[in-house]
């Protein structure tokens, strides 16, 4: 499956949704790549749109690749396999408190036009643009489920079928448009995945 960019890969995604139409759901999407989808899937389910902050840790000589995420409240995750991929735990921490610092001033940015909201009780979609390990979206949903929703989904355009096998779980539902096993990287299935900037992002959670 290929997507013109993530604007087409959220209307796609929108219409796999559509049984959420008429449930008012909390779109929360994963900055800054998650947040184009959020706000077509937001919009199209009448829903509200937010962010859920996380941060992947990437390998080294590799930050692309993840190896863990830490999350907003601090908790941080750390792939089985990292060590194989050189990452002992005196570098996650380093890294994670790194992430946590962009996390924290991300924050102040996106709250300053678009107040927190409370998924307590909601029906949630967490939405992003692709699932490589899955490191960050496992941080997501715990980040949302000990908030305790009534409903937590996952939702994305495309994932690799080892990170697919590992989200599942961790979720109520998960929505994937197609699961991929020759999985290189998430832009593989965009025409274009240019990088989404912070202005960019603000721009699209002051339409809330």
């Amino acid at each position: 499956m290929l997507f013109d960019d993530r604007f087409d890969a959220g209307r796609r995604l929108a219409n796999a949704l559509a049984a959420y139409r008429d449930a008012r759901p909390l779109v929360l999407a994963i900055p800054r790549g998650g947040v184009p989808l959020g706000r077509v899937v937001a919009d199209d389910l009448a829903g509200d749109l937010d962010v859920v902050l996380v941060r992947k840790i990437g390998a080294p000589f590799n930050p692309e690749f993840a190896v863990g995420s830490v999350g907003e409240s601090g908790k941080v995750f750390v792939a089985d396999f990292a060590d194989r991929a050189g990452a002992d735990q005196a570098y996650v921490n380093k890294e994670a408190a790194i992430q946590l610092e962009t996390i924290h001033r991300r924050r102040a940015l996106y709250t300053s036009v678009c107040p927190s909201m409370n998924p307590q009780g909601r029906t949630v979609i967490v939405v992003d643009d692709g699932l490589a390990t899955g490191a960050t979206m496992r941080a997501a949903l715990a980040e949302v489920r000990d908030r305790h929703p009534a409903r937590l989904i996952c939702a994305v355009p495309v994932a690799s079928a080892e990170a697919a096998s590992r989200i599942r779980e961790r979720c109520d539902e998960l929505i994937c448009l197609a699961i991929e096993t020759d999985f290189q990287g998430v832009g593989q299935f965009y025409r274009d995945f240019s990088q989404v900037s912070d202005d960019t992002a603000v721009s699209l959670l002051k339409q809330s």
